[in-house]
């Protein structure tokens, strides 16, 4: 998906923070009240549409993957995100004449996860960007940032690489990744669907695989690391259905040079909506939509977290019998929660292990689970 997800509960808990000077418009009004919904027919352009959509109102850019220490072996999980939340369309009239009469607001989730070490680290940051301190620059320039936080940012470079920086007290990251695959649009005819009717959907692409090399520190500890990321651009002006209650998303990156995504979105009554959906990913990039009825998903494993109390299903059985794929689920770091207070989710490393044709298989990759930890909601 991603992201029409991790985002939601976020910018509706956030969004009226911003709403005195702005004109913050109420998530459940968003299509009607300007914004474009996502419909189909999309052509994606690059470098176009790595850049910001400002007559969307939410959008995110996410970089997840594993990364391993090249002297010591050291295992890592990284997670750097990049969000727009728009408080009004980028072509209604500005309200006011002041710095603080912005069109959207930015804010960004970092997090490293000491797999070796078992520890996990997470940070936040949000703000108007009224002053520059953030932004969304020109995706057809290089060397400057793409987009920002702070100095937290993406910067795209002239030789067709990214750079991504962020840092905090406890941990910081300087990576260059490179796209070993073009990228991979999900859903059908430009549009991922996330709930029944018109413009319940959202635009999303992925780069899949990214060669990815530089510096890691945690713990005042610096080293050199290199590994593989997967990075996910989305924007919609939507949310959520009402009988939906939250999100299980997977990214699997498999050693034989293919990937998976897979999102099932839950119902209040348990079951699996019928907009969830896969993308399979193919050795040559050529990729395969798959529809709710292509696969099964089942928990097997569950851990619950001594801050917010959420029960997670941190362990999963994966099966798409059309591709004899069946696969297990499991994470080396069980503690891989952000509890960030207005949403609580769990977003960490996982390694994937089973057959595909009979033959073994193993992967690395990223999960999110959401909706665990108390209710998504939506802004009032």
């Amino acid at each position: 998906m991603r992201r029409f997800l991790s985002a939601l509960a976020w910018l509706a808990a956030t969004s009226a923070v911003f709403a005195a000077g702005g004109g913050a418009v109420d998530p459940a009004v968003a299509v009607e009240a300007g914004w474009l919904p996502a419909v189909p027919g999309w052509n994606y352009e690059f470098p176009r549409d790595h850049g910001a959509h400002r007559d969307f109102k939410t959008e995110w850019w996410y970089f997840t993957g594993n990364v391993r220490d090249a002297k010591s072996g050291r295992e890592f999980g990284i997670e750097l995100t990049f969000f727009r939340q728009g408080i009004r369309p980028a072509s209604a009239p500005r309200p006011a004449e002041s710095r603080f009469a912005v069109a959207d607001f930015k804010f960004a989730h970092f997090a490293v996860s000491d797999l070796t070490g078992g520890k996990f680290h997470y940070d936040s940051k949000v703000t108007r960007g009224a002053f520059d301190e953030a932004g969304f620059g020109d995706p057809a320039r290089v060397s400057e940032r793409l987009v920002w936080v702070d100095a937290w940012h993406l910067t795209p470079q002239a030789d067709g690489s990214w750079r991504i920086a962020a840092k905090t007290d406890r941990m910081e990251l300087d990576l260059t990744v490179r796209p070993t695959k073009p990228p991979v649009i999900h859903g059908e005819d430009g549009i991922s669907r996330k709930a029944d009717g018109p413009g319940n959907a959202s635009h999303y692409y992925s780069f899949t695989r990214l060669e990815t090399s530089g510096r890691l520190g945690v713990d005042g500890a610096t080293m050199d690391v290199a590994g593989a990321l997967w990075f996910d651009h989305e924007w919609a002006s939507n949310q959520l259905g009402a009988e939906q209650v939250g999100w299980d998303w997977f990214c699997v990156q498999f050693d034989d040079g293919t990937e998976l995504m897979l999102y099932g979105l839950r119902r209040r009554d348990g079951s699996l909506d019928p907009q969830s959906s896969a993308t399979l990913i193919a050795a040559d990039g050529a990729s395969t939509h798959l529809r709710r009825a292509d696969f099964a998903l089942r928990a097997t494993d569950h851990w619950q977290s001594p801050r917010t109390k959420g029960l997670y299903p941190v362990g999963w059985e994966i099966e798409i019998p059309g591709r004899a794929l069946k696969l297990k689920v499991a994470t080396p770091l069980r503690d891989q929660e952000l509890a960030l207070g207005v949403i609580n989710y769990w977003e960490g490393a996982v390694r994937v292990s089973g057959t595909r044709n009979g033959r073994a298989l193993r992967g690395s990759g990223y999960m999110e689970l959401t909706g665990y930890a108390g209710e998504l909601g939506v802004l009032k």
